[in-house]
């Protein structure tokens, strides 16, 4: 495998050494993400292993704010705002590492990513709805009730897990990470076996969404098919912080 200082690359000890913080900030994003995962899947595992359990209505979604907020928010995709926003320093490392490789494949998965998560962040509605929540149980006017329960479904339609509103960012992101692990694969900067990790990984997720989108009826299938593509991102993602990290000096 190659190592950073073997591209090549003609720059200044000062530039160079302005890249190198660059790649520590995308490690320690890394492992941030890494985190966020691993507490994505553990709490999916105890709390969501039957989708057909989330509420599906604005008033359903009030009840649950307001027995377990937490849980709420995290049946909302909360949590994965919060990994996207956090994977963005991760694609501006990758993409520094491979500017003297592949620019333009790298910079487009850097860009996907980026439109992607602003996608992702614009149409969550996690706290739109919580806050709509919080409304619904604060007044007695039952028309009131009725106008928030309203406004709630129409904040579901375009953030529910699974729907319509979301899988346009969602999709966007996972492309951008397999994009970028093909960037790695042919970069050869990272071993084949990282690569691999991020291209499988990321593609039985994007399978993941299609199902749960357009087949709902088989949620139980995707969730199967998920699994494996968790934990095969979530190692690539572990091993991508770990091996940025090492470039910080």
């Amino acid at each position: 495998m190659e190592t950073l200082s073997s591209l090549n690359i003609e720059e200044t000890p000062i530039i160079e050494k302005q890249w190198r913080k660059v790649y520590c900030m995308g490690g320690y994003a890394a492992l941030l993400c890494f985190c966020g995962t691993l507490a994505d899947i553990i709490i999916g595992s105890i709390y969501s292993g039957d989708l057909s359990e989330v509420p599906r209505t604005a008033i359903g979604r009030f009840s649950e704010f307001h027995h377990n907020w937490l849980l709420g928010l995290y049946h909302l995709d909360l949590l994965n705002v919060i990994i996207a926003i956090t994977m963005l320093p991760v694609y501006f490392a990758l993409f520094a590492i491979h500017r003297k490789k592949n620019l333009p494949y790298a910079a487009f998965a850097m860009i996907l990513s980026s439109i992607g998560t602003t996608i992702f962040v614009s149409t969550n509605s996690a706290l739109p709805i919580f806050e709509l929540s919080n409304k619904y149980y604060s007044v007695v006017d039952e028309t009131q009730k009725m106008f928030i329960a309203a406004a709630g479904e129409a904040m579901l339609v375009r953030g529910e897990h699974g729907g319509l509103g979301v899988f346009i960012g969602f999709v966007f992101l996972t492309i951008a990470s397999i994009g970028m692990s093909l960037v790695m694969l042919h970069g050869k900067i990272f071993s084949r076996t990282i690569s691999y990790f991020g291209i499988i990984g990321n593609t039985l997720l994007l399978m993941y969404i299609l199902l749960v989108t357009f087949v709902p009826q088989i949620q139980m299938i995707a969730v199967i098919i998920a699994a494996p593509g968790g934990v095969l991102a979530l190692v690539w993602i572990l091993i991508l912080g770990i091996k940025l990290l090492k470039w910080k000096t």
